[in-house]
């Protein structure tokens, strides 16, 4: 479905994107993330004090990054500095913070430094940013869809403060909707009337995403004008969007997917029982609901990995190898043929053999650390890395198993207090039948090793 929202703009080669004309101008203004932007909260009291910091907006596309960064820095009349690790290296960095000295120095100005994707830097490439984030010349906001914890160095990551985006709800991407037809209204006099009902539609279609809901709207706009939003009409233009309309524009699985929100949960809930039933006619039927109605392939693929674990797990260890495997291929070939590996994963988690057993094994291991909190490790069981470790008896006794026949030697490995716990506990289905024999078999050499002992 990405390729109905695709920017209007970039369609007709002309103007400033709808998304980027109805940006908010204050905080106030900016639709969802109420956990950073709502009363009390850090970075608006920060704005507030005057003490904004450097920090990292992550969060998926069209969450507003770029927009919380352009209205941190009228609030707090900053220069504004928008920079792209995609098209930017280091020397331009250089002669942004060359500027940003002089400024601070002559005028007491402060720059922000926005860097979109600040991700696709390399490690030399961030190292830059180092000294002059310490010194405070500029204060950095990097924004990026890829997890700080792997994508940015440690050392930039402890200078600024890592704050969280969320996907926008569809009552405030149909929010941004309206707002963006007053934006068209106002500025290009067409006047666009929209029933509630596809505003919804639109909203939900656009998974969270503003920017995807401001260019479906503006597709819209220049469809039926018949002409881009570069320049204003003569007089005032109206026009009355009717659900065919927007269906032929956007595509109809647009506008009719779960119109109640309710139906969305109906469905997957339906997926999920029965694949744990074990009807492949029904899991199969459901999938291509879903499909068809515009869910999100990859939520299904999700799920599907989650059901290989949770509800199939030992029985059959090919099941969650299945499900990861389909969501690679998925991702190469993506929609039409992807539909095959989805297919392939729900036929064979439907009629795999299934067992709990990593849930309820992690429930009752959990409900032991709960209990009894953080037991000693064994002595024998610690890792003597140091001459004094080895001194207090770190690793005195333990067995090496590989030294043994059939690599396995009766060892306790639990702390005492919970030593004759069983949190595993493996039934008699498919693979987890085999596993069962073997740890049984374990079990009696163990005892009889007790009892020569």
């Amino acid at each position: 479905m990405t390729d109905l929202f695709d920017s209007a703009a970039q369609r007709s080669g002309r103007g400033t994107p709808l998304a980027d004309l109805a940006r908010p101008a204050t905080l106030e203004e900016v639709m969802g993330q109420r956990h950073l932007l709502g009363p009390g909260n850090l970075l608006i009291e920060s704005i507030r004090k005057d003490t904004l910091f450097s920090m990292i907006l992550w969060g998926p596309p069209g969450t507003g990054k770029t927009t919380i960064a352009h209205v941190i820095a009228k609030s707090t009349g900053s220069i504004f500095v928008p920079f792209s690790a995609v098209l930017g290296g280091v020397k331009e960095v250089r002669a942004i913070v060359a500027e940003a000295a002089e400024q601070k120095s002559h005028f007491g100005r402060r720059t922000i430094l926005f860097v979109d994707e600040i991700h696709r830097f390399n490690k030399a490439q961030q190292d830059a940013f180092l000294p002059h984030v310490e010194r405070g010349t500029i204060v950095l906001i990097g924004a990026t869809t890829e997890n700080p914890s792997f994508a940015l160095i440690s050392p930039l990551l402890s200078r600024c403060r890592v704050l969280v985006l969320e996907l926008l709800s569809e009552e405030d991407l149909a929010e941004i909707v309206r707002r963006g037809i007053e934006v068209v209204d106002e500025r290009f006099g067409l006047r666009l009337s929209i029933p509630d009902g596809i505003i919804e539609a639109m909203a939900r279609a656009s998974a969270g995403d503003a920017r995807r809901a401001l260019s479906a709207l503006e597709l819209i706009a220049t469809t039926l004008s018949g002409r881009p939003l570069d320049r204003s009409a003569e007089g005032e233009a109206r026009i009355e969007v009717r659900e065919e309309d927007a269906s032929k524009i956007l595509g109809e699985k647009a506008l009719r997917y779960d119109r109640s929100g309710e139906e969305h949960y109906n469905v997957i809930s339906a997926f999920i029982k029965s694949l744990r039933g074990s009807d492949p006619d029904a899991a199969v039927y459901y999938m291509a609901r879903m499909l068809e109605a515009g869910e999100d392939p990859l939520f299904i693929l999700r799920r599907m990995m989650i059901f290989a674990a949770e509800d199939v797990g030992l029985a059959d260890p090919q099941a969650l190898v299945q499900a990861a495997n389909a969501t690679f291929v998925f991702e190469h070939v993506g929609l039409p043929e992807g539909y095959l590996p989805m297919t392939q994963a729900a036929l064979y988690l439907a009629t795999a053999p299934k067992s709990n057993t990593a849930l309820s094994s992690y429930q009752r291991a959990l409900a032991a650390v709960k209990e009894h909190g953080a037991l000693p490790v064994p002595m024998h069981l610690r890792n003597p890395v140091t001459p004094l470790m080895k001194e207090q008896g770190y690793g005195d006794g333990y067995r090496y198993p590989h030294d043994r026949p059939g690599h396995w030697v009766p060892e306790e490995y639990l702390p005492e207090p919970i030593r004759q716990s069983a949190f595993y506990e493996p039934t008699e289905i498919g693979y987890e039948k085999t596993v069962r024999a073997r740890l049984e078999k374990m079990a009696s050499l163990r005892s009889r090793s007790e009892e020569e002992e």
